[in-house]
């Protein structure tokens, strides 16, 4: 077990593994178990940690910057970016993507688009009862 189990890489998972650290750590900031400042592991402590080679950390660090999800001081660390609405953004982006998935599915299942909207409200009214 590793010390950042919170990242955890699946060889089932069709993705590549820097696509699956980006994924875990875009929501790990969602959720705001990673606030703004939260430092990460280095690249090399994260590729050991996780047994994947330096590149593949690399990569996802490289990306979650250029998205701003994160800012890499040269020479030190990275650490969550504190840039005002980052987790606002990450969470629309995230409801956006499941939400187009479902309707793909949909699609695929030959719903209509108000059945699909049916079943979308029937879905959020049983969360919503879920939660209490």
């Amino acid at each position: 077990m590793n010390k950042h189990s919170w990242l955890s890489l699946s060889q089932g998972d069709a993705r590549p593994f820097y696509i699956q650290v980006i994924q875990q750590i875009k929501q790990r900031v969602a959720v705001g178990d990673l606030a703004p400042g939260t430092e990460l592991p280095s690249i090399r402590q994260l590729a050991a940690d996780l047994r994947v080679s330096v590149i593949t950390i690399k990569r996802a660090y490289l990306e979650l910057e250029r998205e701003g999800v994160i800012e890499t001081r040269q020479g030190k660390c990275s650490v969550v970016a504190a840039r005002s609405g980052l987790t606002a953004s990450i969470q629309q982006a995230e409801l956006r993507e499941h939400l187009q998935q479902a309707a793909k599915l949909g699609r695929l299942l030959g719903h209509s688009k108000t059945e699909m909207q049916r079943q979308i409200s029937e879905a959020f009214e049983q969360a919503k009862e879920e939660q209490g």
